[in-house]
């Protein structure tokens, strides 16, 4: 199979990129860049801001794995950065729909990413994907993000909107950025610690999408989260015991938001119990469905539990 990723060179966009080519698909990645927008071996150029888009090289792909957007925790939510958020997500997927609504051939399939903060905080609720969405930005961002496919679903292709949880992996993300700090025996939970976190292994993700691209029922939003979903307690307790440390130290809400600002409240002190209905629905069985489990093998994958 043809595939074209954006994003290709994130973190879920790295581990795809090495996946696809393994089990024998041919991969593009479409990466942005200062270099004429176009086509060289194994590499697509466009300019999403400007709104330069290779069309006619799409020509022929049969699947298209849309990831490509300004990180959600990468600083403090300004209103500059939060513009920035926005623009990448919605402006970059109406872009590309649209260059997809213009192709002679069309893709089968367009998997283009979301997040599970489409749900907003949900305190006290189990969320499946018939659920509504949430209030505030991270919402809002997610619900526009999503409405931003219809022109390819206009020309017939299925589209997938993969609602994320929180990738863990010790390569890079959440994970990454915790584990020095539990090591130290200084990590724990943030604010009450009765917030859920929905969460997936980056070594998971793979899987998912060959199960999405291969289903052809599959279309609509797709919750991307493993059914073993923890409270921020819980989360902290059990990588603490993985790495034979405690979690004793709790961050109170008012630093993190000190710290962090509005993304505190919507990333940080919210939280939802998503279920992934649609993919234990269509059968597929998940490697890693438990915290402990995927934990214990990411951080001995890694040496992640000796002190360093």
């Amino acid at each position: 199979m043809r595939i074209a990723i954006t994003g290709a060179s994130g973190l879920i966009g790295t581990a795809l990129t090495e996946h696809f080519a393994l089990v024998g698909h041919e991969v593009t990645r479409v990466v942005r860049g200062t270099a004429p927008v176009g086509q060289t071996p194994g590499i697509l150029r466009w300019d999403p801001a400007a709104g330069r888009i290779p069309t006619e090289s799409l020509e022929g792909y049969e699947a298209i794995v849309h990831l490509a957007g300004a990180s959600l925790a990468g600083r403090r939510w300004t209103g500059r950065y939060k513009s920035e958020i926005r623009e990448s997500r919605v402006r970059g997927t109406k872009l590309l729909a649209e260059a997809i609504r213009g192709l002679a051939r069309p893709p089968r399939v367009l998997i283009s990413a979301s997040a599970v903060g489409y749900y907003g905080d949900r305190p006290g609720e189990v969320v499946s994907e018939r659920s509504p969405p949430g209030r505030g930005f991270l919402a809002e961002v997610c619900r526009e993000w999503e409405a931003a496919t219809a022109a390819a679903e206009e020309a017939g292709v299925r589209v997938v909107h993969a609602r994320f949880g929180v990738v863990l992996s010790a390569r890079g993300g959440a994970l990454a950025r915790m584990l020095p700090i539990f090591r130290k025996g200084l990590g724990g939970p943030v604010g009450s610690g009765r917030q859920m976190m929905s969460w997936i292994a980056l070594d998971e993700v793979p899987h998912v999408f060959d199960h999405l691209l291969e289903n052809e029922a599959a279309a609509g939003p797709v919750n991307v989260v493993a059914p073993g979903c923890v409270s921020n307690a819980e989360f902290s307790r059990t990588l603490a015991e993985v790495l034979g440390r405690r979690a004793l130290l709790r961050v109170p809400a008012f630093l993190a938001r000190l710290a962090f600002g509005e993304m505190a409240d919507e990333v940080l002190l919210a939280g939802a119990a998503v279920q992934p209905g649609r993919l234990l629905g269509w059968g597929y069985r998940f490697r890693m469905p438990e915290l402990r489990g995927a934990l214990e093998q990411i951080c001995g994958s890694v040496g992640a539990g000796e002190p360093r």
